[in-house]
């Protein structure tokens, strides 16, 4: 009997556990995923095309350790979407872009990017889960599609959706570099998600988070840190997910009826990351990748692949009646914006949309502000560093010569937004009798630079200037 009587005090007790738990699931707000014609699999399909342009176009950040971790807490949302919004055939995976406005986009399917400004912006673990999370939810409910199906027209065919989901939906001056000529009319429909998507985003969105550990309040805190951060025209972000109304008050109240004890907020992973980033220095804006790297000359070759070491054999190159220099005879020449750029196969091409060369030396002439080598040196390296905004400074000037005539040297390096690995320019600068600045550059990846400094001494050698 007693015995009895502890089996059922311990099927009420375990009744009782189970309603705990249950209850605050049951009482969450429940979401309908919109209608849609279009199939899980065109999601993919979608997702997919739009993800190899993305990635063609912008900089992602060539980081395994932030990468790893951003990969992680994506992983740990999308394994508590509810099971009614998986779909097996998506494939989530996560990217960090190396730019620092406050973004992160999603594409149907699943391949999700998040800024790297949206890291840096974050106060925690749990504001940037709650970025992710909101952005998963725009997938897990096909938000993309729907928005197609909504449109009811003809002209959205899958093609057409593609090149709008990819050149609009992200919306400013992110659409302005990835859509290239394929933008459609439908751009402008894509340019912002519904309030009405935006509130189920939201929802969802705190469910997930709730689901996996975090607390949902900080999806909303978030919100005001983007705002906040992104001053008076509002971050990037927030021009593609418009705000629904009520937006702060609506992710409280759901984060009411979802109890989370001891929620994931702040980690040392997190903190881990954010000091690795600042290490990094100053990530390039949008508005800076679209300019492009400044020291580039237009055109190109095929992207640049396995670098060919420097030849030990020698050929003289004449720069007209300026200079003449030697070079190693398997590095080409490249010209363009009055300068050329000597680089071995393999280390020059085309690179997310600009002509890069990742090994070698550059010469150039440029108009001198001033008859002061110190002052157009200091000017030639601010308008380097503009258009090249990874690069800092790693060495004060140091004086010498170039070609007998009285120059000045510095190192500058940085993780190159371009290539994504630490590059470093050594920079040569002297003034011509006609006051002009003459510029020599050697470059080279961080990892690649010993192998080729013997190449880089015997140009400065050999160097010859005449005017």
């Amino acid at each position: 009997m007693q015995s009895r009587e502890r089996q059922r005090s311990s099927i009420v007790a375990l009744t009782l556990i189970l309603t705990l738990v249950v209850a605050p699931a049951a009482a969450q707000t429940r979401i309908s995923a919109p209608s849609n014609r279009y199939s899980p699999r065109d999601d993919v399909r979608l997702g997919q095309e739009a993800a190899r342009e993305v990635e063609r176009q912008l900089p992602l950040l060539n980081d395994e350790v932030v990468q790893d971790y951003v990969e992680r807490v994506g992983q740990r949302l999308v394994a508590a979407i509810p099971p009614e919004f998986q779909h097996p055939e998506f494939r989530y995976r996560f990217k960090v872009v190396n730019a620092r406005d406050i973004n992160a986009f999603a594409l149907p399917g699943g391949p999700l990017y998040v800024n790297r400004g949206v890291i840096e912006a974050a106060r925690n673990e749990g504001e940037l889960a709650g970025v992710m999370a909101h952005e998963i939810s725009h997938i897990a409910l096909r938000h993309g599609t729907a928005q197609a199906t909504k449109a009811q027209s003809a002209k959205f065919q899958l093609p057409a959706i593609a090149g709008a989901i990819l050149g609009a939906i992200i919306g400013g001056g992110l659409g302005d570099i990835i859509a290239g000529g394929t933008q459609t009319g439908l751009g402008i429909y894509f340019l912002k998600y519904s309030r009405e998507y935006e509130t189920q985003a939201d929802v969802l969105g705190a469910q997930i988070m709730a689901r996996a550990g975090y607390d949902p309040r900080d999806l909303a805190n978030m919100f005001r840190t983007i705002e906040r951060e992104g001053g008076r025209g509002g971050p990037e972000w927030l021009s593609s997910h418009p705000n629904p109304g009520n937006r702060y008050e609506r992710i409280e109240r759901e984060a009411a009826m979802l109890r989370v004890s001891n929620p994931i907020r702040n980690t040392e992973d997190f903190e881990r990351v954010k000091a690795r980033l600042t290490g990094m220095g100053r990530a390039p804006s949008m508005a800076e990748i679209q300019r492009g790297a400044g020291r580039y000359p237009q055109g190109g070759g095929a992207r640049t692949g396995r670098v060919e070491p420097p030849s030990r054999n020698y050929r003289t190159y004449t720069g007209g009646n300026l200079f003449s220099v030697s070079v190693p005879d398997n590095w080409r020449e490249l010209t363009g914006n009055g300068a050329v750029i000597f680089a071995p196969d393999g280390a020059y091409g085309e690179v997310q949309g600009q002509f890069v060369f990742t090994h070698g030396v550059q010469i150039g002439v440029g108009r001198a502000a001033s008859t002061d080598l110190r002052r157009a040196t200091d000017e030639f390296i601010a308008s380097l560093v503009q258009g090249n905004s990874y690069l800092t400074e790693r060495s004060g000037y140091q004086r010498g010569y170039l070609s007998g005539r009285e120059a000045l040297r510095v190192r500058l390096s940085g993780q190159s937004y371009i290539t994504g690995r630490t590059e470093v320019v050594e920079v040569y600068t002297t003034l011509l009798d006609n006051g002009d600045l003459f510029y020599l550059l050697t470059v080279a990846p961080e990892s690649d630079y010993d192998a080729f400094q013997t190449a880089f001494r015997n140009v400065l050698r050999t160097l010859r200037i005449n005017g």
